[in-house]
Formats: C-alpha cells, sequence, structure tokens
C-alpha cells in the first residue's frame, strides 16, 4: 500500500485485540534493502496488542548516498508524519521502532521535524518511546560497506554494483576526513541521536557479535543517554548477528518490547487506558 509517493504498508487491530481508548501507533522503520514481508513479522508483536502498525523502509540510494537525491530523508520524513494526518491517527499514541542505522537516519529526521519549534503541525504527536534495533552506529566503514554489498547482492546490475561500492566509500572516507570542520554545522546522525533533545523513553536492543553496527557504538549512546536523564533500558543478544536478534530469540525479544511498550503507555500516558488490561504473551 502506499501514497503516489510512499510505498508503506499498515494493519490494524482486530477490534477484540483493541484494549485502548485510542489505538497505539507502532511505526516500523526497516533496514535498508528490508523488504516488507521481513518487516511484517514484527507487525505480530504489536498487532495483539491492539496496535496500528505502520511499516516503511527507505529507499537505500537516499541511506547511503544521502543529499544527493531531491526526495532526501528530510522529505521523507515530513511526507511520513504527514500520512498520519491523513489516516487520522495523529493524536494516537505513538512509538518507533527502528531497525540499524537505515531506520535511524530517518528517525534523526522525524525528530528533528517533531521537536522543531517552527512545526507547530506536528505538535499534536504524543510520542511515548523509542526501540532501536541494531542501531545507531558511528562512522564504521567497513560496517557500511558490508551493509551496502547485501544491499546490493544480485538484484542490482553489476555496473550499478561496481559504481556504487567504489563512490560509497570514497564519499565515506572524505566524511571522516572532514568531520571535525563539518560538525560545527550540520552533525552526523549518530551525534545528533546523542544529542536528540527529545525526552521519552529508549530501549536499545543490540549484540556483541553485530558485524555491522559495533555494539561499543550502541552502549556509549546508552550512556550519553543516560547522561541527559532519559528513561534507557537495553538488552545485548550476544551472539545474534545484525538484525536478527528476534530471528534467533523471538520469545525474549517479544516480552522486551512488549513490557516496554506496556511501560511507555502505562507509565506515561495512562489516560489512553481503558479498564481492560493488556494482552500478554
Amino acid at each position: 500500500m502506499g501514497d503516489t509517493e510512499l510505498e508503506y504498508s499498515i494493519v490494524f487491530p482486530d477490534p477484540s485485540d483493541s484494549v485502548l481508548k485510542e489505538d497505539p501507533v507502532i511505526i516500523l522503520l526497516g533496514w535498508a534493502g528490508c523488504q516488507d514481508k521481513h518487516l511484517a513479522k514484527y507487525s505480530y508483536i504489536y498487532k495483539n496488542q491492539g496496535c496500528v502498525v505502520l511499516r516503511y523502509t527507505a529507499p537505500w540510494r537516499q541511506i547511503f548516498f544521502p543529499g544527493i537525491f531531491r526526495k532526501n530523508l528530510r522529505y521523507i520524513a515530513r511526507k511520513l508524519l504527514d500520512l498520519l494526518f491523513d489516516i487520522g491517527i495523529e493524536e494516537h499514541p505513538i512509538l518507533f521502532h527502528v531497525f540499524s542505522n537505515a531506520g535511524s537516519m530517518l528517525y534523526r529526521h522525524i525528530v528533528e521535524l517533531l521537536i522543531n519549534q517552527n512545526e507547530t503541525y506536528f505538535t499534536k504527536f504524543n510520542v511515548i518511546g523509542t526501540v532501536f534495533d541494531s542501531a545507531p552506529g558511528n562512522r564504521n566503514i567497513l560496517g557500511s560497506v558490508r551493509a551496502l554489498n547485501v544491499v546490493l547482492g544480485s538484484s542490482v546490475n553489476s555496473f550499478v554494483k561496481c559504481f556504487a561500492l567504489p563512490a560509497f566509500i570514497l564519499m565515506a572516507v572524505f566524511q571522516v576526513i572532514l568531520y571535525p570542520a563539518i560538525q560545527f554545522f550540520s552533525l552526523s546522525h549518530y551525534d545528533a541521536l546523542k544529542a536528540d533533545p527529545s525526552r521519552w523513553p529508549q530501549l536499545f536492543l543490540y549484540s556483541k557479535a553485530d558485524k555491522i553496527i559495533s555494539y561499543k557504538d550502541v552502549e556509549e549512546i546508552i550512556k550519553a543517554r543516560k547522561r541527559l536523564n532519559i528513561e534507557v533500558q537495553s538488552l545485548d543478544f550476544n551472539t545474534s548477528q545484525h538484525v536478527n536478534h528476534f530471528r534467533k530469540f523471538p520469545e525474549k525479544y517479544s516480552i522486551s518490547c512488549i513490557g516496554f511498550f506496556t511501560e511507555c503507555v502505562w507509565k506515561h500516558l495512562p489516560k489512553y487506558y481503558d479498564e481492560k488490561p493488556l494482552n500478554v504473551l
């Protein structure tokens, strides 16, 4: 499903699963190259809790080559927020569940729009929390090259692949070299998320075995957010690979997500509760 510009999917809860006065909205932001059928598996974690689940994955070109295309991530972020108005769920409690750097890069622009004092259009949104899966990561060129190579895979012709990989490596090296000067007027998505002015709770799901996103990057941002007195939870799966935590530990993963979601709704927005309790695994 999608409007004329966004390819998204959305599922609504069964009436019997709706336990809140206004169904919470879960926004899943997929990893680079993610197929909707893979992202859909995460929908069931929340759909059975009476949630509306919106799924979207940004095009890999905008992730690995930001600023080159006219429809950049900030443009996409605005379109996603506009979509919530179009559907009529902008005042429902909202929880983001973002995957890898692709999801967190788009999330960064969404947050900037939500907290921008000049964007009064978005003041109706009630964000209650964010789940980070395998994210965010700092300037890890090797990990990024591995991710791009997986994304390109066999679905992209050899000419594009031969051009895209060297071009990305060259661009990434220049960004690392120039960043000490550039950071004064344009933060990296990692540093922007460390200093993110939003104050809703965050859950970080990661693994020391991740070869794409270093666990040290995730643990560093956890420390940074805690220093800002943000309510932070984290879970290290130790042995699962990048964005494979749910696949390897489905029950543990689901319990962690549902527990965090329940706390966010109950502790921070009790007005949304009806008299029925939430479902439990």
